[in-house]
Formats: C-alpha cells, sequence, structure tokens
C-alpha cells in the first residue's frame, strides 16, 4: 500500500517540499506519496488528529506550526525539546514523534563549505531559524559565536535558555562591525534581503577577512545583497539552498531509513527558483 507523507503549514502553496521528496520516493523506488496541506492555526489539533487517524507514515511542520505543534505530539526527541520547535514527525505505531532537522541540517549544510570547529562565528538573528542553527552550532566543539539581533535583549534571553555564556555573547550593530575582521564564519538567519526586499542587508560588510565564510539561509533570490558583496570581497558564500535540502533529507531519513540524493534535491530547488547554486 502506498504510504503517505506531508508538510502542514500556513501559507503553504510557496513549498517545495512535494518537489524533492516526491522525486526522492521515485528515485528510490518507494511507493510512496508526499503532499502539501494548508492547515490555519485553529484547525491544528484537528490535523494533528486527521494525520494519525489516516495513518499518515510521517509529516514535516512549517510556519507557523512548529511550536504550537509540541504538546499535541506523543513524544518529542531532546533535540528538538531544547530548541523549543518541531518541524518533521513521524508516525510509528499509532504514535507521533517530533524531531528538528533544521538546525542538524544546516550544521550539515555549513559543512560541505567550511570546518565547523574551532570558529569564531557571527550569528545574525535570534528568531525561530536562529534558535535551532545556534543551538545546534554551539554543539560542535569550539565554536564561540556573537548574536546580532534587532532586539538585544531577545539574543540576552536566548543565550541564557540554551546556558551558552561561556561561549556566546549578544552584541550591538556598533560592535558586530567593530569585529566583524575577526569572524570566520558569518550566519544571516534573518528575513532582510528576502524577495521583494532584495536590496535590504543585514550588515556593512566593509571589513570582512577575505577567506571569511558568509551563509544566509535565504534562497530567493538565490544571491542577496549580502552574499554578492561578500563574494566581490573573496569570501565563501552560500545560501539557503543546502540547508533546506539537508534538512529535508534529515527527515526523509527519520521517516523511511533511506538516504535520499542531497545533490539531486539541490538541484532541483536550484532550477525551479531559475539559477544556480551559490
Amino acid at each position: 500500500m502506498k504510504k503517505l507523507y506531508g508538510v502542514i503549514g500556513c501559507p503553504i502553496q510557496q513549498t517545495m517540499s512535494p518537489l524533492i521528496h516526491n522525486d526522492a520516493f521515485l528515485h528510490l523506488g518507494m511507493d510512496a506519496l508526499y503532499h502539501a496541506f494548508h492547515v490555519e492555526p485553529g484547525d491544528l489539533e484537528d490535523a494533528v488528529k486527521g494525520m494519525k487517524a489516516l495513518g499518515v507514515s510521517g509529516f514535516n511542520v512549517t510556519i507557523p506550526h512548529k511550536e504550537s505543534i509540541i504538546p499535541l505530539l506523543d513524544e518529542v526527541d531532546e533535540h528538538a525539546r531544547r530548541i523549543g520547535a518541531v518541524n518533521t514527525v513521524v508516525c510509528e505505531n499509532g504514535k507521533l514523534k517530533g524531531y528538528n532537522t533544521d538546525g542538524p541540517g544546516y550544521v550539515e549544510a555549513l559543512k560541505q563549505v567550511t570546518q565547523t570547529s574551532d570558529k569564531r562565528m557571527l550569528i545574525i538573528g535570534a528568531g525561530g531559524a536562529a534558535r535551532a542553527i545556534i543551538y545546534s552550532l554551539l554543539q560542535e566543539p569550539g565554536v564561540t559565536a556573537d548574536i546580532l539581533n534587532r532586539t538585544p535583549e531577545k539574543a540576552i534571553s536566548l543565550i541564557e535558555e540554551f546556558s551558552f555564556h561561556d561561549r556566546c555573547r549578544a552584541v550591538t550593530m556598533e560592535e558586530a562591525v567593530r569585529s566583524l575582521p575577526t569572524y570566520d564564519v558569518i550566519v544571516q538567519t534573518t528575513s532582510v534581503g528576502m524577495h521583494p526586499h532584495v536590496e535590504e542587508t543585514p550588515i556593512p560588510l566593509s571589513t570582512l577577512k577575505k577567506n571569511a565564510v558568509v551563509s544566509d539561509i535565504i534562497y530567493n533570490p538565490l544571491e542577496t545583497r549580502l552574499l554578492n558583496e561578500a563574494r566581490l570581497k573573496g569570501a565563501v558564500v552560500q545560501n539557503g539552498v543546502q540547508m533546506f535540502a539537508y534538512q529535508a533529507a534529515l527527515a526523509f531519513q527519520q521517516w523511511t531509513g533511506n538516504v535520499p540524493d542531497v545533490e539531486r534535491m539541490e538541484t532541483l530547488v536550484t532550477e525551479r527558483l531559475g539559477g544556480t547554486s551559490c
């Protein structure tokens, strides 16, 4: 019998998850289907009950349900519990277990362009995406990080919640710009520079060191103004396509036990967006 997988979110029409997961099922010869489900916030509890009742084998969770779904699940992985967000649910023996592959997926993507251990990083943003990324990056040996956020109190609260005082600090824009030559990796986790506001950039890069890595989780446009400026300064740049592909691949493995072709996923997303990956 064909297995059913999916993603729930609101809005959901823009998602490219069905594109890459259905291709992976086909590529691996699996009898399965992945579908996008629009779920309004007020309907989340009913939707989760429906997934269980229909025997859905697994599903992804996207905005705005990643936090609110947690009390509706039977079990939550420790990593997802610490982050406070679930983006992947495995349905097994009538039980729903939540995971978070956003953070680990980002780390795996970053490792495609640089070693992550013993790096000094600047992380821009302290929102939902940043939570998963910061928590996962600080699990890597020797990583230290400054967090730049429009509301410094939010960054401070995040550091206190994760108990990262010894390796992490909140900084102002002035402090971040002054420290720019010391950062090995800059991670941009906000919506600044996303289509249609493509001329915006979250930080000036005038003193960026030449071989720094600048990673932006945005993938529409494929090259943000931040990445364009970084590339022109000789930095290694990475857009959000690889993170999207790696978090999807980790979810796929959680559901099926099979490892999909991540490069194939990246290519599909990049082609759909009409460009070439950074």
